[in-house]
């Protein structure tokens, strides 16, 4: 699990992240991954992940895909800067993201460069997406 980048415009922020297959065998997944944000100690904060083809960043697709040795797949977690009413109320700063892969058990974490603040714990969650493609 790496992390990408992110990209901001009228208090939203679109941040990308990369799987790679690190085994010797081809597999195949699809979906959605599972995605809590974490603070600076780890602890969980609160999460409400909307799985969706279609966000504030553009259109994806729902489909299987057969992944190489050595290859990576992408998704990408869409997040609002603004509470509820225009104000910064209930917004935290996540400093990482664990992430489940989709038809799997075990979860990765990754660090976020300056971490994501992100508003009453709403995201959305694009399918995995071949290379990577999710983010833009």
């Amino acid at each position: 699990l790496s992390f990408l980048g992110g990209n901001g415009a009228t208090g939203h922020a679109e941040l990308g992240f990369a799987l790679r297959n690190t085994s010797s065998r081809s597999c195949r997944t699809g979906g959605y991954p599972g995605v809590q944000f974490l603070d600076a100690t780890e602890a969980a904060l609160p999460t409400h992940p909307d799985h969706t083809t279609s966000d504030f960043f553009g259109h994806t697709t729902l489909q299987e895909l057969t992944v190489a040795p050595g290859a990576t797949v992408s998704f990408r977690l869409g997040v609002s800067h603004v509470g509820a009413g225009g104000s910064n109320a209930g917004c935290v700063t996540a400093k990482s993201v664990q992430v489940i892969a989709p038809n799997d058990t075990a979860t990765m974490r990754v660090s976020v460069r300056g971490g994501i603040a992100e508003c009453g714990g709403a995201a959305t969650v694009s399918p995995i997406q071949p290379g990577t493609t999710a983010f833009h």
